[in-house]
């Protein structure tokens, strides 16, 4: 078997693996996540999980397919090593941006959520008037 052959099986078995644990692993602790942004609607926080959990397969595979093609040929076992710690290296800095990418986003998504439960009071004021107002800026009363 020709070494490049053979490199690039190598690293499709360690890309695909990779990007299979990646996104398990992501799947099953991101739904949490995803319930407490989506205000504790799991039915949606599944779907969203299993909407992004595909479209990681999707991006990365991709990928992983894309970047498989070798300009130059590998002609011995250190070439081959070389070959594949550019390749996969490459595979898991996309994964690590990718996920930096989603957990920005859905920071981002948490915290506007958090502003808008804080900006609504919890009840309604009852029967408070503001002080009268005083200072420089105060009209003259009527009166005087």
């Amino acid at each position: 078997m020709d070494l490049t052959v053979l490199a690039y099986v190598i690293y499709l078995l360690i890309s695909v693996a990779l990007t299979v644990w990646v996104a398990r692993t992501h799947s099953r602790n991101g739904r949490i996540f995803l319930a407490d942004v989506l205000h504790g609607n799991e039915k949606l926080a599944d779907a969203v999980n299993h909407l992004l959990v595909v479209g990681f397969y999707l991006v990365n595979l991709g990928f992983v397919t894309l970047y498989l093609k070798n300009a130059d040929g590998v002609a011995d076992a250190r070439e081959l090593f070389e070959a594949l710690s550019v390749k996969v290296g490459v595979v898991l800095l996309v994964l690590g941006v990718m996920h930096l990418g989603n957990v920005w986003v859905l920071s981002r998504i948490r915290r506007r959520s958090a502003l808008e439960r804080e900006q609504t009071p919890p009840v309604p004021p009852q029967g408070w008037t503001p002080p009268a107002a005083q200072g420089p800026w105060t009209a003259p009363a009527a009166g005087r």
